[in-house]
């Protein structure tokens, strides 16, 4: 299955022509086999990366309200060794993360050498939900995309391979979502008034996101525009990114620390 066309290019971006719901042709039951498939592949590559302890993968998630994200949390991690996999949630800063530079707080979260760490939310919040409400000017903004490259290629230079995932759903869709969250009480706990409001301003957000893709994303750290309406798709989606990355990154198991020829299963007792 191909996902080039939902990879960001250097060509000037525009999120009306990307899908938000997508399913490449296959049924759902095709797609969940797919991905348990690919699950396989990913975890086999997950244990050499942290058992070679050199590399390290970063995963970015960004989305409206509604999107998705913890539901595409939930499908990684179920999926993933939770010894040397990491979730980060980045809200509204501190006071005291306030008084640092904007990356400070994000990078202290970076993955470690075999490590996986998954951001919900990340860095981008501060030339997204920043710029749509004025809080910078024009000129901090343009100096925070430099910021974020000259960021994302220092984790690089370390060995952590960063992807980026924006989960790309319809104005309409993020509607149903909110009126679900009201319907069902066991939801309601993630239903904020504040949502609305920020729901006002969705087309200040295409456009900051637009930007902000399309200022960072590079072949060393791309970005994925992912149609998140159809979740089966999402998920095989996102998991074959994450494959083809560890891939790339190939890892492998260190060579082993005693003499193999001396200390055999059949040599100790």
């Amino acid at each position: 299955m191909d996902f080039g066309q939902f990879k960001v290019t250097g060509t000037k971006l525009n999120l009306s022509k990307f899908k938000t719901e997508f399913d490449a042709g296959e049924s759902d039951s095709k797609l969940k086999k797919l991905r348990e498939k690919i699950w396989e592949e990913v975890a086999e590559l997950q244990e050499k990366l942290y058992a070679e302890s050199k590399q390290s993968l970063l995963i970015v998630l960004q989305a409206m309200d509604a999107a998705g994200k913890d539901s595409t949390i939930a499908k990684l991690t179920s999926n993933l060794n939770a010894q040397s996999c990491k979730i980060h949630s980045f809200k509204k800063p501190s006071k005291r993360e306030l008084s640092h530079d904007f990356l400070w707080r994000v990078h202290a979260m970076a993955p470690e050498a075999g490590d996986i760490t998954i951001f919900n939310r990340s860095h981008y919040e501060d030339v997204l939900v920043v710029k749509v409400h004025g809080w910078a000017n024009d000129e901090k903004i343009e100096r925070r995309y430099q910021h974020i490259n000259n960021f994302e290629s220092l984790l690089a230079d370390r060995g952590t391979k960063v992807i980026k995932f924006m989960l790309n759903v319809s104005k309409e869709y993020q509607l149903s979502r909110f009126k679900r969250r009201l319907d069902n009480p066991g939801k309601h706990w993630k239903f904020n008034p504040g949502d609305l409001e920020e729901r006002k301003l969705w087309d200040d957000y295409m456009s900051a996101f637009e930007v902000a893709i399309e200022k960072c994303s590079s072949d060393a750290s791309p970005w994925f525009i992912v149609p998140a309406e159809n979740r089966n798709f999402r998920d095989v989606m996102i998991a074959s990114v994450i494959r083809d990355a560890l891939l790339e990154m190939n890892p492998d198991y260190p060579a082993p620390a005693f003499d193999e020829a001396v200390f055999t299963s059949d040599s100790i007792s």
